[in-house]
């Protein structure tokens, strides 16, 4: 009997460690090569591996995963609606033609009344107006990511961009705080997995999203997912509208980014993700759109992972890398998003 008991056991941390390592894993990244410009690397964006692209790794999704995860009990009064904030369901709108998402722009033209009204109710519930928070897989880790706006030495604004100062000061801390919801290999299923989060900070049972949106209080959450690893796109709309609605319900206004990638063959993540912005009036980063007019549409060879570049804005050649334009496109949505939020 103690033979049988120990066997079953020790299979059940063995499933355990293999979901980790393949979930945490699909995103890792090489460091800088030895012939870099030692006088560049403090802007440089961290190279990233050539690495065979995270929709080709297909381990099981972490909320359908045997029995040892699913067993992990979900604290349910943390994803419920709370009551007193705006309805998280979307108001009915006209259905989007099958390319119509492509032709919105970068950066949001403007802030919708719903959205406001979100802002201020999360205000009234505590959220802190100068805080916002990062969820997303590898492509939102600080090592590449915005963290940059918190060291001036680390970035050129340059004279054409030199307003968005004001916003990187508003935000400061934020920029480089590593997000409880942001870890390499998350998909849109993992943040709402307990095994994924951090235990010496979240509370049992909590989520990485739940724990983010209580520790920091964000009034805007920055949602980006590139990772889907079974194509199921239908599953990964029902996820990520599920993280929309628990963002919206802890009062953040979530605002959703496009990838640059289209691994899946036909942009139906990106037309997911852009649906969802419209149907809930959301902000969108239509990052896609952004990489488009730059060589291999700010790609690498395996067509997932980003060029890498020095965060310079007045700088037309690397203005053509892709996590420069991620970088600098990213800092004008929040830019416009505050603005608009603050000043209907």
């Amino acid at each position: 009997m103690f033979r049988l008991f120990s066997r079953f056991t020790g299979w059940k941390i063995i499933s355990v460690v293999c979901i980790l390592t393949l979930t945490l894993s699909a995103c890792q990244a090489a460091s800088i090569p030895s012939d870099s410009n030692p006088t560049d690397g403090a802007k440089l964006s961290v190279l990233q591996a050539t690495i065979t692209p995270v929709q080709s790794i297909e381990p099981t999704d972490p909320l359908e995963s045997p029995t040892e995860v699913n067993d992990v009990p979900v604290n349910q009064a943390q994803t419920a609606i709370p009551s007193g904030i705006v309805d998280s369901q979307p108001t009915p709108r006209p259905t989007l033609g099958p390319d119509d998402w492509q032709q919105f722009p970068v950066i949001p033209t403007e802030i919708s009344v719903r959205a406001r009204e979100i802002y201020q109710r999360g205000l009234a519930k505590g959220n802190d107006p100068a805080h916002f928070s990062k969820l997303g897989d590898c492509q939102n880790i600080t090592t590449y990511f915005l963290a940059m706006y918190d060291n001036p030495e680390l970035y050129t604004l340059g004279e054409q961009n030199s307003e968005l100062q004001d916003t990187i000061d508003y935000f400061a801390g934020s920029w480089s705080r590593e997000s409880k919801s942001v870890k390499g290999g998350f998909n849109v299923a993992s943040v709402f997995n307990p095994i994924f989060s951090d235990r010496e900070i979240c509370e049992k049972n909590e989520s990485p999203l739940d724990c983010e949106l209580r520790l920091y209080k964000p009034s805007i959450v920055l949602i980006s997912m590139e990772e889907w690893w079974n194509g199921d796109v239908p599953k990964y709309e029902t996820y990520l509208r599920r993280i929309v609605e628990t963002v919206i319900a802890h009062g953040a206004v979530p605002v959703l980014a496009t990838k640059a990638d289209n691994l899946e063959g036909d942009h139906d993540i990106n037309r997911a993700i852009v649906n969802l912005a419209y149907e809930y009036e959301l902000p969108l980063w239509n990052f896609w759109l952004a990489v488009q007019p730059i060589p291999a549409h700010g790609l690498q060879k395996d067509g997932f992972h980003l060029t890498n570049g020095i965060n310079d804005f007045s700088s037309s050649a690397q203005l053509k890398r892709g996590w420069v334009q991620r970088n600098l496109t990213a800092l004008q949505v929040l830019d416009v998003v505050r603005k608009g939020l603050e000043n209907p």
